[in-house]
């Protein structure tokens, strides 16, 4: 090795033949790199990553399954590199280019015509290096078959697909096309060569036999994997590693690497400090607190119970909306990550939307941590949206510069947030060191699905935190569960925050980290509320009971009729002094209807319309106008004297807003209790005397149940998308103070009633159902467990295995999967049961034809012209984008949804299928004319600013 740890040139003493064998080649210009450089430069990659950029807690898994520790570490991983695309080495690669397959031939490396070899595909070169390095090793070094098999298989995925049992059978049944017959012994001898050049250089010659007895995790072979894909991806950039005519004169120059990890410029990951002092100070130092607040009870236990934990693990906050469980975590991810080693810290949301609120949180609490790197951190907003971002945009624009010489943090300067644009994208975005997304990106972990070694590596290097655990369905459970159980192994810290979390939900969340389906009854028969849970693999898990925190709602419970003229007759009393009401509704046809009601009633002004069927850039809108209206007082809102917001389900998670009355369609008890959670959420004046007098007392009204029927019959919208089972269940909960005649009897008290109304709305037994409903409850908990059967199995299609046994190969690790996984629509459809759906972009064609922007968007956006005889300016792209939106459900049914395709791809514009129209190619888009009206697939729609998207049938 030389002096800067590079290894040392290979050239010298390689021949003619080991010299000519190529790995690169620009078919434009013809240039080209021999393989024994990329090998090297691979090497030195490698090693780069090992030293400066991996972080401990990933080298020190690593390290552990081997007999020299970290010095044997670094070796395994520089020599993987170096040798991953031996498999190029053969004449089924070599035939690829004729021009240097004859300067093979020269050398006495006799190659066929790539006509000569039809079945090349046989032995892709990633495959061949598995069997070229695997004779070698048991040829050479004694090793048994069986054994390489945990280290070459390594190589043979290093194109994002492990090879399967049958694929090795096959290549091995075709030696052809590994070396030439009868000049088999001059390509044994080059293979020899380079394979052994290499062994030499990195220095793991003398480990080789050592080796033989090691039996990696797999954990730790899906991580070597992911380091040689990283690296040959920077070694094969030519814009760091750049091709020559000549580039065989020398095999490595140390200032090549040097100068291409400058202009890679990788930054380093957060190497962060445990915070000393009490948890008072910690919170005081990182969030903005109140004048004289002190953090909460569970915020408090939370950081002293990840403190006493013999080491981190997982750990559940159960506490109620409001409480600080985000802040605490946080908090909790520091110690963790202090202590684990962690170079970064992944927040993982149900939605886009929720991704994008706690986005900003995240970037508060990450100018004030210390241990970041001295010039830039990288970060990730990881959903599909993120281009609509705009803190996100400024971060790709050149970063934001943090201020470090606050109290609390480094004291040595400045750093910048910044999205690296070598850390961007679906499957490299995830490595960056800090990310906020969706909960896809945690449940791609269990997906079968190419280059998923990339997100082990990216996930495994992190504390990761799973909020409102509880939205989560069967299916989606299944991947959380099995995503857990890789966590465990990798020794990630988790922390999981929910404030409804069934009991058995909380034991099924320990048992998918632990790795131990047995015990845990202590933490399922938990009942306490606020609760902690901590668990790690080997240990018993622990429950802690924190105390409330005194804060506290009584919400009076009301039936109310469903009935359009009975809500309108309801508010118009409630609301006659003022106030603000929030009305929720489980789909977006009741929302209009609702709201079309209520307009007429209280006037267009009066009532506001929220819901997910507005274009991408409406609905943010929309979201930051509600949290402006309705958010905390001491924000300075200007809060509407008299209003009603009629929305769906977009309010219950992850919006700060406060409303004076709230009208709620059935839904299960936890969403119940999400959407109270709205409800006079923040003081207003002593005892809430600057709410109007008849609404200082908290009122939750349940609609969207027909009462007169036996038993009660959800409205068809919510048993859709809910299931008859779990609203029966959370009727049957609240049965009690529905039907109660004094307001005592009626009071939901918060949170004090949370975790008791939550487990028994989830328990298995049938106690709480009446006689008179029995039959008919039967019959839903029929279809509801053939709904979950059903759920589960099609989650195993491309459910990933769990961790099998040390020195078990990932021989077929992800066989049968899904192919490239993506944060795109059908993406996700893979790890939530959901339908296919269709996303356009919205635009405006008057009758002249010309087509602009939507008029409406803000900041000089709405109204653009956008030329259809070429691509439009990228300013103008970026605007149609952001000009999204799903269509309804109407269109995920097979006929429908492929008609409304075959009609929007008939209008689409040629001029913006270019490469220079790169940021909407592709896309569709539907056309709105003057009224912005459009027919599509027997559809009328209408789209309004007020009121989003509506679509009925033409006929």
């Amino acid at each position: 090795m030389t002096t800067d740890g590079h290894p040392e040139p290979w050239v010298a003493s390689l021949s003619c033949a080991a010299r000519a064998v190529w790995a690169k080649h620009d078919h434009d210009t013809n240039d080209w790199l021999p393989l024994y450089r990329h090998m090297a430069d691979s090497a030195a990659v490698g090693g780069l990553l090992w030293d400066e950029w991996l972080p401990p807690q990933v080298r020190r898994l690593i390290a552990a399954a081997l007999p020299n520790g970290e010095d044997d570490a670094r070796l395994l991983v520089t020599w993987l590199c170096a040798v991953h695309d031996i498999g190029k080495a053969t004449p089924a690669f070599a035939s690829q280019v004729d021009s240097l397959a004859d300067d093979m031939r020269r050398e006495g490396l006799k190659t066929p015509l790539r006509k000569q070899l039809p079945d090349h595909s046989c032995a892709p070169h990633g495959l061949a290096g598995q069997l070229i390095l695997r004779d070698r090793l048991t040829d050479r070094h004694g090793w048994s078959k069986r054994d390489t098999h945990q280290f070459t298989v390594v190589i043979g995925g290093h194109h994002g697909v492990q090879p399967t049992d049958t694929g090795i059978r096959n290549a091995d049944k075709r030696p052809d096309l590994l070396r030439t017959p009868g000049n088999e012994q001059a390509w044994l001898d080059v293979q020899h060569e380079l394979l052994d050049t290499a062994a030499t250089r990195t220095g793991v010659a003398p480990r080789l036999a050592a080796w033989r007895e090691v039996e990696l995790p797999q954990p730790v072979q899906v991580l070597l994997s992911s380091l040689v894909i990283t690296a040959d991806w920077i070694a094969s950039n030519p814009d760091l590693f750049p091709l020559h005519p000549n580039a065989g004169t020398r095999a490595h120059d140390p200032v090549r690497t040097r100068e291409a990890w400058r202009l890679l410029g990788l930054p380093a990951q957060w190497r962060p400090q445990e915070p000393q002092g009490t948890s008072a100070e910690l919170f005081a130092a990182r969030f903005d607190l109140p004048t004289g607040a002190t953090p909460r009870p569970v915020q408090e236990q939370a950081v002293e119970a990840a403190r006493a934990m013999p080491a981190p693990g997982l750990m559940i906050i159960e506490a109620p909306m409001g409480e600080g469980k985000t802040e605490a975590a946080l908090a909790v991810a520091e110690v963790f990550a202090a202590r684990s080693g962690a170079g970064g810290c992944f927040v993982a949301l149900p939605t886009m939307a929720t991704s994008n609120a706690m986005f900003d949180r995240f970037l508060t609490w990450l100018a004030r941590v210390p241990g970041m790197p001295t010039e830039a951190a990288s970060v990730f907003l990881a959903h599909s949206k993120a281009h609509l971002n705009e803190d996100y945009l400024a971060l790709m624009g050149g970063g934001v510069t943090l201020d470090l010489d606050r109290d609390g943090a480094d004291g040595h300067g400045a750093t910048a947030l910044i999205a690296h644009r070598w850390l961007r994208g679906r499957k490299k975005g995830m490595l960056a060191s800090f990310a906020v997304g969706t909960i896809d990106q945690l449940l791609f972990l269990g997906l079968k699905s190419r280059h998923l070694a990339l997100r082990h590596l990216a996930l495994s290097g992190k504390v990761v935190v799973v909020d409102e655990a509880h939205a989560y369905d069967t299916h989606m459970n299944t991947y959380l569960d099995r995503a857990l159980s890789w966590l465990g192994e990798y020794g990630v810290p988790v922390v999981i925050l929910s404030a409804t979390l069934p009991a058995r939900r909380r034991r099924e969340l320990v048992a998918a980290y632990t790795g131990d389906r047995h015990g845990h009854d202590h933490v399922e028969q938990a009942r306490a509320y606020p609760l902690i849970t901590t668990a790690a693999p080997g240990t018993p898990a622990a429950v802690l009971t924190p105390p409330a925190s005194g804060r506290g709602t009584d919400v009076l419970l009301e039936p109310l009729d469903d009935d359009l003229a009975t809500l309108t007759s309801r508010l118009g009393t409630d609301l006659a002094d003022g106030g603000c009401a929030l009305v929720i509704r489980n789909t977006v046809a009741r929302v209009h209807e609702a709201a079309a009601h209520l307009r007429d009633a209280f006037g267009e002004d009066t009532v506001t319309v929220a819901h997910s069927r507005f274009l991408d850039l409406d609905r943010a809108a929309n979201d930051a106008a509600l949290v402006a209206a309705y958010g905390p007082p001491d924000r300075g809102h200007d809060r509407p004297a008299r209003h009603i917001v009629v929305a769906t389900q977009v309010v219950e998670q992850s919006l700060d807003v406060d409303f004076d009355l709230l009208v709620t369609d059935l839904a299960p008890i936890d969403l119940v209790l999400q959407r109270m959670g709205r409800l006079h959420r923040h003081p207003r004046g002593e005892d809430q005397a600057d709410r109007p007098a008849p609404l200082r007392r908290a009122r939750c009204l349940i609609t969207g149940v027909d009462r007169t029927a036996t038993p009660p019959e959800p409205v068809r919208g919510s048993r859709t998308v809910y299931g008859e089972h779990v609203l029966l269940r959370s009727l049957a909960v609240l049965r009690s103070r529905l039907e109660a005649r004094t307001d005592a009897e009626r009071t939901v008290h918060l949170p004090a009633d949370i975790s008791p109304l939550v487990q028994d709305a989830y328990a298995d037994d049938d106690a709480l159902i009446p006689p008179a409903w029995k039959d008919r409850a039967e019959q839903a908990r029929t279809a509801h467990d053939v709904a979950r059967v059903t759920q589960e199995e099609k989650a195993d299609v491309f459910l990933l295995d769990a961790p099998k046994r040390p020195g078990r190969a990932l021989i077929g690790w992800v066989d049968a999967g899904v192919g490239d996984a993506d944060d795109s629509h059908k993406g996700r459809a893979q790890v939530r049961d959901t339908a296919e759906s269709l996303e356009v972009l919205v635009a405006r064609r008057s009758a002249d034809g010309t087509v602009t922007t939507v008029p409406w968007l803000p900041d000089d956006r709405g109204g653009v012209e956008l030329p259809t005889h070429t691509a439009p300016p990228a300013d103008a792209a970026r605007t149609l984008l952001a000009s999204a939106l799903r269509l309804p459900y109407q269109f995920t049914f097979g006929a429908i949804i492929d008609r409304a395709i075959d009609e929007l791809e008939a209008d689409m514009v040629p001029a913006w299928q270019t490469k220079d129209a790169h940021w909407i190619a592709g896309e569709l888009v539907l056309f709105l004319d003057e009224n912005d009206r459009a027919d599509l697939a027997g559809y009328h729609l209408h789209y309004t600013r007020t009121d989003g998207l509506k679509a009925t049938r033409a006929e």
